[in-house]
């Protein structure tokens, strides 16, 4: 579906149904977004009814960055009104720190996403940076087992994808695939 300009909208409903009111709704006030920045090309939109709870959830690519947004109230369009300003003020602060990072010329910075920041928020204190060689994923298991960590970063040797193993609270383990 088309938004204002043309951005599109995908709006799915899970336990309610998707009536035209609600989508021109959802239209509306998510379609404004684009005006804001011109990179917006898609939003995912999902609308859920959890018995009296009318849950919104957003997602937008900008850039390589995923704008999203997440919001409840009893009111299927209240939520819509809240995650749209939501996500407005993601935008307004993607725009800040890319406009101080050409002003700055810092490429290395401009890498880096829109982070919401307040005096207590925890930061980023170490950055590790280690080689990285593909192994099967029993053997990341291994090594993430003899390092003593809950994680573990690899290249899947079947994939040459980076992957993530990760020890469960059920004693069994998960893996992270990307999918671009």
């Amino acid at each position: 579906m088309e938004g204002d300009g043309n951005m599109r909208i995908i709006i799915k409903g899970r336990n309610i149904e998707v009536t035209n009111a609600l989508r021109e709704y959802v239209e509306k006030r998510v379609g404004k977004l684009n005006k804001f920045i011109d990179d917006l090309d898609e939003a995912q939109v999902t609308l859920l009814v959890e018995k009296d709870r009318h849950r919104v959830e957003v997602t937008m690519p900008l850039n390589g960055f995923i704008l999203r947004g997440e919001e409840e109230t009893g009111d299927m369009y209240s939520s819509i009104d809240l995650v749209a300003e939501k996500l407005e003020k993601q935008i307004g602060k993607y725009k800040t720190r890319l406009n101080r990072k050409l002003k700055n010329r810092s490429i290395k910075d401009l890498a880096a996403p829109p982070v919401e920041r307040e005096e207590d928020e925890p930061k980023v204190m170490r950055t590790k940076r280690f080689a990285i060689k593909p192994m099967p994923v029993e053997e990341a298991i291994m090594q993430m087992n003899l390092l003593g960590h809950n994680f573990f970063v690899f290249a899947n040797g079947e994939t040459d994808e980076v992957n993530v193993i990760y020890k469960r609270k059920d004693g069994n383990y998960g893996l992270i695939e990307p999918e671009f």
